[in-house]
């Protein structure tokens, strides 16, 4: 179509220019995860695939060309860096040590200490073997409770046999002390030689006799007495062709129940003051009852039983020996409890 020269052209078209509206929110902003990313609920578009639709969202909504879409947020908007985990161990830079050296060192040291305690178990195991110790110290408050009660009060407890599991090797050990209330322990022992020096030091503070010596003279007093019972009980069963696993440290348990009966002993002086006949009949208790105790319990020491212990049966001959050896043993309780309580 052919349009005259005087016939008026159309008007340029005008866009409307569109106003932004008063509020506009921000998207929320994820937080920052612990490894250092920020993490989108959709992943980000790239930017020319952005750019055509953000072309595309102006041209659909021509009353807002001017309106600019919501950016994607920003990952180093809110995200707050999270300080890196230090390595644990000693620093040894400040002490002017390189990390070099420092390892070497501790590679030297854990070398020292495996060298000594193979040694140790080496040369003191047979005699003092470790994993005897920890058997021995395998206690709880209800054995120890029980224990006591049994020292003190032996006249009627029955059995006083041990008991004994069979391992998958078919090899007899005992039940530890807190399975087992005719287990010996080294627990009981040790504290109640610490508590009688305590307690005999406080008796000669109330006598006006205490010096910082005295501490020293207890402990060498309490020490001796028990090594000469081990010494007694060990050479007889050496001469006597007795033999079992871990016997010293059965002995040092049985030699130090002895210190129950001397603290009661020295608890009874508090209570009766200083009626003799009253305190020697105390102390003969307590005599009686650590004798008993021991003749008892050491009879699974003296006097194997063939079928946990996998021995020959003992001669009759060998048995009275043995018996005889029991009742010595008993009856030195009165000479060593006499020079504890003194």
């Amino acid at each position: 179509m052919n349009f005259g020269s005087g016939s008026h052209s159309p008007p340029p078209l005008r866009h409307p220019v569109p106003t932004h509206p008063a509020y506009i929110p921000e998207p929320p902003v994820t937080p920052g995860s612990p490894d250092g990313y920020q993490r989108f609920s959709s992943s980000p578009q790239p930017p020319q695939q952005h750019q055509q639709q953000e072309q595309h969202y102006s041209q659909s909504v021509p009353a807002y060309s001017h309106y600019q879409p919501p950016l994607p947020p920003n990952p180093n908007v809110g995200f707050v860096p999270q300080p890196q985990a230090r390595q644990p161990g000693v620093d040894f830079s400040a002490w002017g040590v390189d990390d070099a050296t420092a390892r070497l060192g501790m590679q030297l040291g854990n070398s020292a200490v495996a060298a000594g305690q193979e040694y140790v178990q080496k040369n003191l195991g047979g005699f003092f073997p470790l994993a005897g110790l920890k058997h021995r110290f395998n206690v709880n408050n209800l054995y120890v409770m029980r224990k006591l009660q049994l020292v003190v009060f032996p006249w009627r407890h029955k059995p006083w046999s041990r008991k004994v599991v069979r391992s998958e090797q078919g090899v007899a050990e005992w039940y530890p002390p807190r399975e087992d209330v005719n287990s010996p322990d080294l627990y009981i022992p040790i504290m109640a030689i610490v508590t009688y020096i305590l307690v005999a030091a406080f008796h000669s503070g109330l006598d006006q006799r205490f010096r910082p010596q005295v501490l020293g003279e207890l402990a060498s007093a309490s020490f001796a007495v028990v090594l000469v019972d081990f010494c007694f009980v060990y050479l007889g069963c050496y001469f006597l062709n007795i033999q079992g696993s871990s016997q010293a440290l059965d002995i040092i348990a049985y030699s130090g129940y002895k210190f129950v009966g001397v603290i009661s002993t020295i608890l009874a002086g508090y209570v009766l003051g200083r009626t003799l006949w009253l305190w020697t009949i105390v102390f003969l208790y307590f005599f009686l009852a650590n004798a008993f105790f021991l003749l008892r319990s050491l009879r699974s020491l003296v006097l194997l039983d063939p079928a946990n212990s996998g021995t020959a049966t003992i001669s009759p001959a060998s048995r009275r020996r043995r018996i005889t050896f029991l009742f010595l043993e008993a009856v030195l309780q009165i000479l060593y409890m006499g020079i504890l309580v003194r």
